[in-house]
């Protein structure tokens, strides 16, 4: 580097999730973290992850280029999921369209490092805006769908409309075909989920470094 040249800051990475449980789960801050990290609580539903990610993004400046994931409890589609599986998006969908995420590969990997005795899935993580049950959820799997949740495809969509950034999303399946949950947080299932979530936090400072590195 020649004498006087400033080197840029890392970008920022925003982690968005709705709920305040979720929120608890990710509480173990920054440490090891390529730049400055800010986790966002969105607030539950589509519109309410689509109006906080684009006031976050658009009113602080210092998170005008964050990269962004959407993180959280979600609902698995597939027969044979289990709670405190996890599920990686290729792609999120929604009645608005698709957002194709960055990096799923390099996610998937450092979970499974991180948590080597749970069961990872990649694919379509789909939006709703109310909690799928039965035969919908049927449906939703019969359309090519991995997982659903209320904001993970409001948040990706807002965050890619505020200007070209990565984005991605990592779920924990905290409900299933054969293990509906009732209530997050009182049932084992809940727990489980509410366990992994507090595992994943190294897995996105390293996707969020991955995309610091230079490209050859």
């Amino acid at each position: 580097m020649k004498p006087g040249t400033v080197t840029p800051a890392p970008a920022p990475l925003l982690i968005a999730c709705a709920l305040g449980i979720e929120r608890l789960a990710l509480r173990g801050g920054p440490g090891g973290a390529a730049g400055p990290v800010t986790v966002l609580r969105t607030g539950m539903g589509p519109q309410a992850a689509e109006r906080s990610v684009a006031r976050a993004l658009g009113e602080d400046e210092a998170l005008r280029d964050a990269a962004v994931i959407a993180t959280g409890f979600c609902a698995g589609l597939a027969p044979g999921m289990h709670p405190g599986d996890l599920v990686v998006a290729d792609e999120t969908r929604d009645g608005e369209g698709r957002t194709e995420c960055v990096g799923a590969e390099l996610l998937a990997k450092e979970l499974a490092r991180l948590a080597p005795r749970r069961v990872i899935h990649t694919g379509p993580l789909v939006g709703s805006d109310h909690v799928v049950r039965g035969a919908e959820r049927q449906a939703l799997h019969a359309a090519g769908a991995l997982a659903t949740d209320m904001e993970s495809a409001a948040t990706l969509r807002s965050a890619v409309r505020a200007g070209s950034r990565p984005v991605a999303a990592v779920r924990v399946v905290v409900d299933a075909p054969e293990h509906e949950l009732v209530r997050i947080g009182t049932l084992r299932g809940g727990i489980s989920a509410f366990r992994v979530l507090r595992t994943v936090l190294p897995a996105f400072f390293e996707w969020h470094r991955s995309l610091l590195l230079p490209r050859r």
